[in-house]
């Protein structure tokens, strides 16, 4: 009889790449993931993950096995939904998966919120890009993705996933004082040729939208410094080597050396919490979209100066 467990463990390095990643995603250690994968290879007498430079690599075997483990996670999925609404209360674990802002923003307050009200259920949040938690809510990697796209750049939802609208998230053209925009009432998007930029790494949502909002205005973007982070988009803007266009949801207070100029019109990413198809009945849930939709005027509120 093989472990579910460990089915797992190995279904979630399939997803993430590397034991390391499926281990964070699971809440476990390193060590234990690949402990419960070794048990794994004995039970089924097969070699499932070969040495590669560094890291490992499925073997045909185990890519094979990996997707076996979703089907009968699913099977699993539904019973535990069926128990679940059965019951009427949320209840058991929920894996949350969330862009950055999000997770600073809006996140702590909706968590701490459902453990309060719902003590029987067990949210665990990740931090994980838009673009790379559709696919885990559609693998079964997560049960729920807060995630984002851009009036000019949408997100699909593939096949089996339902979602719903949590808010819009407004940006602004942050610059340093002294900058000509400094003081204006707004900027047009014709009037940002010849800046330099500061934005986040190309593959990710908001340089790809960056580059197709200047491109769509006539002007190609010189980006000259790039981080993940906001605050350190906000920290370079503030040393006067740069602008930025960033939301506002978890940007947090800026320095008196930045100065926030709307741009007209005016960038909208909205909100969207994912879920699969097959887990819209289960109450955690329905719970969760409820609060997120319920935090978001006061994450939307503490994002105004």
């Amino acid at each position: 009889m093989l472990d579910l467990q460990r089915l797992r463990a190995l279904h979630a390095v399939s997803v993430h790449g590397t034991v390391g990643a499926a281990a964070a995603a699971l809440g476990y250690t390193p060590s234990a993931v690949s402990q419960q994968i070794a048990k794994l290879e004995r039970e089924t007498r097969t070699t499932l993950l070969e040495r590669e430079g560094r890291g490992v690599r499925l073997t045909d075997e185990a890519r094979q096995l990996a997707v076996t483990a979703q089907e009968l996670m699913a099977i699993v999925e539904r019973a535990e939904t069926d128990l679940e609404q059965r019951r009427g209360v949320p209840a058991g674990r929920l894996t949350v998966a969330a862009f950055p802002s999000a997770a600073r923003g809006l996140m702590p307050g909706v968590l701490a919120d459902l453990g309060r009200r719902h003590p029987a259920l067990d949210a665990r949040l990740t931090e994980i890009d838009p673009h790379l938690s559709v696919d885990l809510v559609a693998k079964g990697a997560v049960d729920l993705a807060v995630v984002h796209d851009w009036d000019i750049a949408p997100l699909p939802a593939p096949s089996g996933v339902e979602q719903a609208v949590i808010g819009d998230d407004l940006c602004d053209l942050l610059v340093p004082e002294g900058h000509p925009f400094a003081g204006r009432e707004s900027v047009r998007r014709e009037e940002l040729g010849g800046e330099r930029w500061i934005c986040q790494p190309p593959g990710r949502v908001c340089h790809d939208w960056l580059l197709r909002t200047l491109r769509s205005a006539g002007h190609e973007p010189e980006v000259v410094h790039q981080a993940d982070e906001n605050p350190t988009l906000v920290a370079l803007v503030g040393a006067g080597l740069g602008v930025a266009l960033i939301p506002r949801l978890g940007r947090g207070p800026l320095p008196s050396e930045v100065v926030e100029v709307p741009l007209d019109p005016m960038p909208v990413r909205r909100l969207y919490a994912l879920w699969r198809t097959g887990a819209a009945r289960r109450p955690a849930i329905a719970q969760t979209v409820r609060t997120l939709r319920e935090f978001w005027p006061r994450a939307a509120a503490r994002t105004t100066r």
